[in-house]
């Protein structure tokens, strides 16, 4: 037997069993939510209620009357598009009443044309899901998005402080003082000693330099050299308030680290530290300097039971990083090919006509991936 006839078997197969007329329906209680920022409009099936689409407010209160009334109905899934933020009260107030909520990707709703008011949209919505055609998106556990809120939260700031270190190295050297030519980083040590002894009215170069740590490559005679500034009164000042917001950003993240501390410490435990204590930091894996104040280390060994340290190209702030968008464990996804998907990162395969049209991975914006993607930059000159 050819490959055609084949084919050609495969094909009456599949034409004698399905039926193309008719779709089965999949959830049978369904309700569909068009997401706003001001207002919900939400469709349940005409049978169910005189008035199957109502608007409902952004408030709290509405949005428990809105689940009161999907309950009373007998609507037990829900399905609506992750417009911004906007549906994060509405996710966790249906969630809260025991309502099945399906977070649907606003690209999987869109081919069809038409829809263009909010009624035709959330009707359009109760369709498509009462047949099954929407994937749900994935969602982590409560204590996951706690500890995700935090993380990201911790990274603005972080890059908040980066930026002021920034504006602080333009300033210094529109007063001449050349720092960067003789400090790797003047956030470091010796950066923020000759900082605060300036803002502190030193003026000698020399006794500035003296407060270099020992570890510096320059020399004293470079170092002194680089300290003559034109010391302008404007710039100064303006020096001062970008090291009083450096030293603000400093104080929220310290806080932002003590909470975090705290919310992982709630985490189950798959390693005892007693019994399995960690051992030592391997070699030229030094401790990042935006690491956590707390040993993070200990703490994702103790909730994950592995030791991220060891894992090439992988650190603990990646390691957080991934943890806190993708949770502890990936059993909601059925393989690794789905994890790889919902990162992004596979390619597509687009064919027509014999042809490949497309292999482009797709355009995700995902933390995790971005985590990924900078974990395999730091193996390029691996010896591992």
């Amino acid at each position: 037997m050819n490959s055609r006839t084949r084919s050609t078997d495969k094909q009456k197969a599949v034409q004698r069993n399905v039926d193309w007329k008719s779709l089965q329906v999949v959830h049978s209680d369904a309700a569909g939510i068009d997401v706003g920022g001001s207002e919900h409009w939400v469709a349940i099936s005409p049978d169910r209620d005189p008035e199957p689409v109502r608007c409902f407010g952004c408030f709290i209160a509405d949005l428990r009357e809105m689940g009161r009334w999907l309950m009373e109905r007998g609507v037990r899934s829900v399905a609506m598009q992750s417009t911004g933020v906007y549906w994060m009260p509405v996710f966790e107030i249906l969630e809260q009443h025991g309502l099945e909520v399906y977070l649907v990707n606003a690209r999987h709703t869109k081919n069809v044309p038409g829809r263009k008011s909010d009624v035709q949209e959330c009707q359009w919505l109760l369709k498509l899901h009462t047949f099954g055609l929407l994937n749900n998106s994935f969602q982590p556990s409560d204590e996951i998005r706690i500890a995700r809120t935090l993380w990201r939260h911790r990274g603005n700031l972080v890059a908040e402080a980066s930026s002021v270190i920034q504006r602080m190295q333009k300033v210094l050297t529109e007063l001449n003082i050349q720092l960067s030519n003789v400090l790797s980083d003047i956030s470091g040590l010796s950066g923020m000693k000759i900082i605060r002894a300036i803002l502190g009215g030193v003026r000698d170069p020399w006794e500035l330099a003296g407060l270099v740590e020992p570890e510096v490559k320059a020399t004293q005679r470079d170092i002194a050299r680089s300290l003559e500034g034109n010391w302008r009164e404007e710039l100064l000042f303006v020096l001062r308030q970008q090291m009083e917001f450096y030293r603000i950003f400093q104080e929220k993240i310290a806080d932002c680290d003590l909470q975090l501390r705290k919310h992982l410490e709630t985490f189950g435990s798959k390693a005892d530290l007693k019994a399995q204590p960690l051992g030592p930091r391997p070699k030229g894996r030094k401790k990042s300097k935006n690491a956590p104040f707390f040993d993070l280390r200990s703490e994702l060994y103790r909730i994950t039971g592995i030791d991220w340290a060891q894992v090439d190209g992988i650190d603990v702030l990646t390691a957080q990083t991934v943890i806190a968008e993708a949770c502890t464990d990936l059993n909601a996804f059925p393989s690794e090919k789905q994890f790889v998907s919902w990162l992004g990162l596979c390619p597509t395969n687009e064919q027509s006509g014999g042809k490949v049209l497309n292999r482009r991975t797709r355009k995700v914006i995902n933390r995790a991936t971005v985590a990924f993607r900078n974990a395999a930059m730091t193996l390029l000159r691996s010896q591992s």
